[in-house]
């Protein structure tokens, strides 16, 4: 079990000790990042941090989280909102591997690719159902036409691998 599997396990087996443990391994990464030492990283390093520790959050993702917390761009939080974005995060990211698995039963012929209309179908029906504009949110993030291709291992990438704006 990882890091990140280990602070959300709730089933009891590893929730104190290891839970503990990977919070001083969220406070230990986190500290890195406090440059000057006051319990508070930039808004701009949030993305590069949840990485660190296990999580796949796409930029939207991240802005979305801050933005939750009224947190700008030039902002800084501290460690407990960390823990709180980290922990949604985290809740959210399970949706993306039945993603792929819904892509993968999809695609029966092994084409590599599913017709966007088929996804929608399938992420609105099956397992944590979608919204409409769920799905139409991630279409847009991912880069999608309503009625292309999706070729399912470009489009996980696409929103679990950040675009770096330099």
């Amino acid at each position: 079990m990882g890091t990140v599997e280990a602070l959300h396990d709730t089933s009891g087996a590893t929730a104190g000790w290891a839970g503990w443990r990977a919070q001083q391994e969220y406070k230990e990464c986190f500290s890195l990042y406090d440059k000057e030492q006051r319990g508070r990283i930039k808004a701009t390093d949030l993305l590069v941090v949840m990485r660190c520790l296990g999580a796949s959050p796409t930029p939207g993702e991240v802005q979305r989280h801050l933005q939750s917390h009224k947190i700008d761009r030039d902002g800084e939080l501290d460690f407990s909102t960390f823990l709180t974005i980290m922990h949604m995060q985290i809740k959210q990211e399970d949706p993306k591997k039945e993603i792929l698995l819904a892509m993968l039963m999809a695609d029966k012929e092994k084409k590599g690719y599913i017709m966007a209309s088929e996804l929608r179908s399938k992420l609105m029906k099956l397992g944590e159902k979608l919204t409409h504009k769920e799905v139409d949110d991630l279409f847009k993030e991912a880069n999608i036409e309503p009625n292309g291709k999706v070729k399912y291992d470009e489009f996980i990438h696409k929103i679990t691998i950040p675009v770096w704006d330099h």
